[in-house]
């Protein structure tokens, strides 16, 4: 299926349920990590389809069928240029029009839309998540961060190594013989403008309150440090804690886990959204 998304073209988009599947049907949106696809986490949509949700994936710009150009050349155009948000925001603008496309189907319970993901995946499930209150519930997975924090606490490294051409582009650009925290931030601003102010995890996470979202993430993911969520993850489960709901606002950081996804966050992901979008166990 092609999901017209204005100038930006056509979104690709896979769908998965059961045959026999009961309509209309809880819908599950799954993302891809960076350099990968929706082909590629096929699996793991038909995991979530033969237990009940009708299944659906898309491919990330610059991913996939939408690979026109590679996404390290999409993040020096937008630090060269500033007229894309390859990273993170654009797709979420994506998942937007997905949205409106996905509420119009009559197979599709438009009350009951949960949304995951996988690293950069989960990244733009979280911020999805913030900017479109249709997103019932959501469970990303190894892509919450505090990037401000990381800037300041020189922890960057590791998120920086696994896009590393932007800033390589950026430090020579900015007369420096390295990438260095000042360099991050400055590319940061650029091509995902607010993203250690405004829109940084302390911000999104007030902006998803009070929908269901738990948090997955690795104990030692060096992409994701868990000293930098130490903060927000406190103060939003008090926001949960106040209204009420404290189950409702959750945060795992799996032991001796780095940045790799498990069969037990798989599962904890299945009994989130069976709990919370009301499907019946198989």
């Amino acid at each position: 299926i092609l999901v017209k998304v204005g100038d930006q073209g056509q979104l690709p988009v896979l769908i998965i349920r059961r045959k026999n599947g009961a309509t209309p049907s809880p819908a599950l949106v799954i993302l891809h990590s960076s350099y990968s696809c929706k082909d590629s986490i096929r699996n793991v949509v038909e995991y979530f389809a033969f237990h009940g949700f009708t299944a659906i994936t898309i491919d990330n710009r610059y991913h996939g069928e939408r690979a026109s150009s590679s996404y390290q050349n999409a993040m020096i155009s937008a630090w060269k240029t500033g007229r894309e948000m390859p990273f993170i925001f654009d797709t979420v603008w994506d998942v937007t029009k997905l949205m409106d496309y996905l509420i119009q189907r009559k197979d599709i319970d438009s009350t009951r839309i949960g949304m995951t993901g996988i690293s950069l995946g989960g990244m733009i499930t979280l911020y999805s998540m913030a900017a479109d209150a249709r997103i019932a519930s959501a469970v990303p997975m190894i892509g919450v961060q505090n990037f401000s924090w990381a800037v300041k606490n020189n922890k960057w490294q590791a998120r920086v190594g696994s896009i590393p051409h932007a800033f390589e582009v950026a430090a020579g650009d900015l007369g420096k013989a390295c990438c260095d925290s000042e360099t991050v931030a400055a590319v940061w601003q650029r091509i995902a403008p607010g993203l250690m102010h405004e829109f940084d995890v302390h911000h999104i996470l007030k902006a998803v309150f009070p929908r269901p979202l738990l948090i997955l993430n690795g104990k030692n993911d060096p992409r994701c440090p868990v000293e930098g969520l130490e903060s927000c993850i406190r103060e939003t489960s008090k926001i949960y804690k106040a209204a009420g709901h404290p189950e409702k606002f959750q945060f795992v950081a799996e032991e001796n886990v780095g940045h790799e996804i498990t069969e037990s966050m798989m599962e904890a992901a299945m009994r989130w959204f069976r709990n919370y979008l009301c499907i019946s166990k198989l």
